[in-house]
């Protein structure tokens, strides 16, 4: 799964030896790695898909917006749903990622699926101008777990990440064509680092922390005639404080618990979409989505005993591109396929094996079934990268190339009444 951590050159470039005495400054430092998490590979370490139907169009969904799931794409698309809707997704995900380094050493990363779970519930009252929404779903986060023999073990071992957002929502339908809706979020967010020492077979830094941020998510959609549709979606910037402990493994004779903390900000992003509906049997959109990683420079994080460190982050802001499909036929049945192209969002001279971003290739297909009251969805997607030559990257060991070939599924149900 995302994204900006780097710049821990300081201690890592000091003598062994001396590492082992300044045990705050290095639980606290290594803390970074931990909480600027993790994702799928490309996308910094944004979690976008958030459901079927829209993953099987590329994710291309912010100007249709016309299921539950509108909460995370657009939330004014649920000013044109009716009623109470219930909709429950999981979306399944493998990382498949491989490392060769310069010298031929190879590395690859577990490929167990993965489970994001995903809950959205609407209700537009009759007769009324307003509607509400509420989403429960994972934004950010996954894992990712090279093992404890990859070539660049002390810089990069594991690393978990564990992100839940509820989203409450209110849509307006400011006019038959034009309907508006904000609400905030609620993030509670886990994070997890292991990585491995170099002074004894095994050993290990290890970091466990949590904490809570908040923010907000705006949509708007405008409908000027039955072919055309535009929609936009905000989300503004989250800080999430991580409270926890880091400690070493043998220990004794390595340094024991300490407590450490600091804020991580989870970037702004915006996303444009515009759908054309040449017949009311196809939808064919185009998404852009923007995301502001440059806003994300520099971490402090603090340790009760040793003072603040500051650890500046260099990521660069980046674009996904998405375009999908749907040919949608008069039993309800309806099937789409997608792409998007997501722009890698680390440079060379600071990634880091923990969050191995890159250009990424995604290709999707769907199906699904619209009913009365029951409706359901199917997706998959692939993410595909030749391979990414890095070069001058100040961690030991992240110089080589990467390749990237994983897959997704997931499936949704929802429930109209």
């Amino acid at each position: 799964m995302t994204a900006m951590n780097k710049m821990i050159v300081g201690v890592l470039r000091q003598p062994r030896l001396r590492v082992l005495g300044m045990n705050g400054k290095l639980v606290t430092l290594l803390a970074a790695l931990c909480v600027c998490a993790l994702d799928a590979v490309a996308v910094g370490f944004r979690l976008p898909n958030q459901d079927p139907e829209a993953i099987a169009r590329g994710n291309a969904f912010a100007a249709t917006a016309d299921n539950a799931s509108a909460i995370y794409y657009n939330p004014a698309g649920i000013a044109q749903l009716e009623g109470f809707n219930l909709r429950a997704g999981l979306y399944l995900v493998s990382g498949g990622i491989e490392y060769t380094s310069p010298t031929s050493e190879h590395a690859k990363v577990d490929d167990a699926f993965q489970p994001v779970p995903q809950l959205y519930a609407t209700w537009s009252p009759k007769d009324s101008d307003f509607s509400f929404g509420l989403g429960v779903y994972a934004p950010y986060g996954l894992s990712i777990d090279w093992g404890s023999d990859a070539p660049f073990r002390t810089t990069a071992q594991e690393g978990e990440v564990q992100y839940i957002c509820f989203n409450p929502v209110v849509a307006w339908q400011i006019c038959p064509d034009l309907s508006f809706a904000i609400g905030p979020t609620i993030n509670y967010s886990k994070a997890e680092f292991k990585r491995g020492l170099g002074f004894f077979p095994g050993d290990y830094f290890k970091f466990d922390g949590d904490g809570m941020g908040y923010g907000f998510n705006a949509g708007l959609l405008w409908k000027p005639t039955e072919k055309w549709s535009f929609g936009l979606n905000y989300r503004y910037e989250t800080e999430v404080d991580y409270d926890g402990t880091s400690y070493t493994q043998p220990s004794p004779p390595l340094p024991g618990p300490t407590s450490t903390y600091g804020p991580l900000v989870y970037p702004q992003f915006v996303v444009a979409g515009i759908s054309f509906r040449p017949t009311k049997n196809w939808n064919i959109e185009i998404n852009v989505d923007w995301t502001d990683w440059d806003s994300v420079n520099t971490i402090v994080f603090n340790d009760t005993a040793f003072g603040d460190q500051t650890l500046p982050l260099n990521y660069k802001s980046s674009f996904m591109y998405e375009f999908g499909v749907t040919r949608n036929f008069d039993n309800g049945w309806f099937v789409s396929v997608g792409y998007f192209f997501s722009e890698n969002s680390s440079p060379d001279r600071y990634f880091n094996p923990i969050v191995p971003d890159t250009d990424l290739h995604l290709g999707s297909i769907g199906f699904g079934h619209h009913g009365e009251h029951w409706s359901w969805a199917a997706a998959y997607h692939f993410g595909y990268q030749p391979g990414r030559d890095v070069s001058g990257s100040v961690f030991p060991g992240a110089d080589g190339e990467y390749e990237v070939l994983n897959h997704a599924f997931n499936l949704s149900l929802n429930y109209k009444f």
